[in-house]
């Protein structure tokens, strides 16, 4: 089979042909998950609202069950194999390894989210994402997971042959690009999560068909390794991507190369351990193992993420400055390209992340804090921060640069566009706000109705607990909404959208030009540390998670009562 690379002549990009497909699938189907995981969303936050409860329990906890594995798994896992693809082919200009071996994988994982999702709807397997043995789900609920994580697997590993060929072809010099090095970082811990999933999954499978028995405490213990990791898989992708839409915007290289590899090193060694701020509550484990894993280690990870924090809005605030944006403090933000879907979803999912999800993660991570909030709706609250404002946010960031760039198709609805990020992100932040306030005041974390309505004994909760949960369902709706303009932007676009210039093809990889708008993601280099107003912002965060620290402290002091 030939080879063929595509120079695209918006940004000068270049796509080789098996590449290009397997990557366009990948993301197509994942948006296709994103949109059923969305419509199942509205079904969990009406039933969640007391005064509306749309949904009876059995209902409620099959959609809940689904909503969980469609958006936390289907939807990102599809997209980030597609985009390490990217990462490796288009950015080291390379054509990709094995594309048989990495079709059979996105059949794998089409095949492994369809079994899965229909052994929900078959209404015998309602239980929740985390399927907590002894609950048990039909086989096919386990074997679905399964056959998905097998396939993405072997995504993992055409991405890790894909740059050997690069190397071998000598098709870049020097080190990868750093984009590429974040979805390095990415695949590797994506390899450890899903090898962590089928050390427990595929016993939990035997189990479903009488076969073996699996001890509640291990299940829980291992699952985590698949259940949190899977978010830092996410993370270390959607900072990958932050550094790429800093790039390909603005022309931004990192303040310092090397800071910011050390910084996606420290989240291969550390990041997944900050499971264990899940299992704090459990009794197997030793008082000694959750204070090193929530502390100690857990930290290390957190001072990666601050340097990213500091290192992305910082790149772009040079990059700007060199552009000649340098009055004051902030007129380099205030004049960036707020118009631009690619670069606003971006800048919020950063803000939203470090501010809503970064703060609460570290504080849910305290042994003594994570008492205050354990298995309420606090929890959901902050993944909701980090995986929907930190990572889909900024996927949506990217899928507005592809479409003309991969897809080669011109967005419909340009000034819908241009809002969405706005409608979408915004509306998350109040939903995650409003989730904690809620989960802060004791609301569980899964319970259809918390009024606990026609028991013999009901909890009154306080109205503030009714007033965050109806706010939930406002917040929630809007975010839907928001959803749904992203879902018509780009599937519109791909249908119906006016087909643009395909650009020149080769046989061969081309040297990209310095003037190309894409240069800046595929080089070495750094860019230097004059972002004097990002060292303010960083300030502020610091201010901001010190007096979230001290007000938990605070709260906890009131609820044990200790002198």
């Amino acid at each position: 089979m030939t080879t063929t690379y595509r120079t695209c002549p918006r940004s000068g990009l270049q796509f080789e042909r098996q590449a290009e497909r397997l990557i366009k699938f990948n993301i197509v189907t994942g948006m296709l998950w994103l949109a059923f995981g969305g419509i199942l969303a509205l079904g969990v936050v009406l039933t969640r609202w007391p005064a509306i409860r749309w949904l009876e329990a059995q209902t409620f906890y099959m959609v809940l069950t689904a909503h969980g594995l469609d958006m936390l798994i289907f939807w990102l896992m599809f997209f980030e194999v597609g985009f390490m693809y990217f990462c490796a082919s288009v950015l080291l200009r390379c054509r990709i390894a094995t594309p048989k071996l990495a079709w059979l994988g996105f059949a794998l994982m089409v095949i492994g989210s369809v079994v899965n999702n229909v052994a929900v709807f078959r209404g015998g397997s309602s239980v929740m994402m985390t399927s907590y043995v002894p609950m048990m789900a039909e086989p096919a609920f386990y074997l679905g997971i399964i056959l998905f994580a097998v396939g993405a697997l072997i995504g993992c590993a055409v991405f890790f042959g894909t740059l050997v060929v690069a190397r071998r072809e000598k098709t870049y010099e020097g080190s990868i690009p750093l984009v590429t090095f974040g979805g390095l970082t990415a695949a590797i811990i994506m390899v450890f999560t899903l090898l962590s999933g089928a050390f427990i999954i595929i016993p939990a499978w035997l189990m479903s068909m009488g076969l073996m028995h699996v001890d509640p405490l291990i299940y829980r213990t291992v699952w985590w390794a698949l259940g949190h990791s899977s978010q830092q898989v996410n993370v270390a992708m959607h900072i990958t991507i932050w550094y790429f839409i800093a790039a390909v915007v603005l022309g931004a290289k990192p303040m310092s190369e090397r800071v910011s590899r050390m910084a996606f090193f420290l989240y291969i060694l550390f990041l997944q351990l900050a499971s264990a701020h899940h299992l704090l509550g459990d009794p197997g484990l030793s008082t000694s193992w959750k204070i090193i894993n929530t502390s100690y280690f857990m930290y290390l990870a957190v001072l990666a993420s601050m340097l990213h924090g500091l290192t992305v809005p910082g790149a772009m605030e040079v990059a700007q400055r060199q552009r000649g944006f340098t009055k004051g403090l902030f007129e380099w933000l205030r004049k960036a390209p707020w118009s631009n879907p690619a670069f606003s979803a971006v800048f919020i999912s950063l803000i939203g992340f470090g501010f809503l999800g970064g703060i609460t993660g570290v504080m849910m991570g305290t042994e003594q804090l994570n008492l205050i909030i354990h298995n309420t709706i606090y929890v959901p609250g902050h993944f909701h921060a980090t995986v929907v404002v930190g990572t889909t946010l900024t996927f949506m960031a990217v899928t507005y640069y592809l479409i003309p760039v991969l897809f080669r198709r011109e967005l419909i609805a340009p000034t819908l566009a241009k809002w969405q990020p706005y409608l979408f992100g915004l509306s998350m932040y109040f939903l995650c706000l409003v989730m904690m306030g809620a989960g802060t005041l004791g609301v569980s974390r899964r319970h259809w109705d918390m009024a606990f309505q026609g028991a013999a004994m009901a909890y009154e909760w306080p109205g503030a607990a009714y007033l965050m949960m109806a706010l939930v369902g406002v917040g929630g709706v809007a975010a839907i909404i928001g959803g749904v303009a992203f879902i018509y932007i780009t599937l519109g676009s791909l249908l119906w959208g006016r087909k643009l210039e395909a650009g020149a093809s080769s046989p061969r990889f081309t040297p990209v030009g310095r003037a190309s708008p894409g240069a800046a993601a595929l080089t070495y280099g750094s860019i230097g540390f004059t972002a004097p107003g990002t060292f303010v912002l960083a300030m502020v965060f610091l201010v901001a998670f010190v007096v979230y620290y001290f007000i938990n402290w605070k709260y906890l002091s009131t609820l044990w009562g200790l002198s």
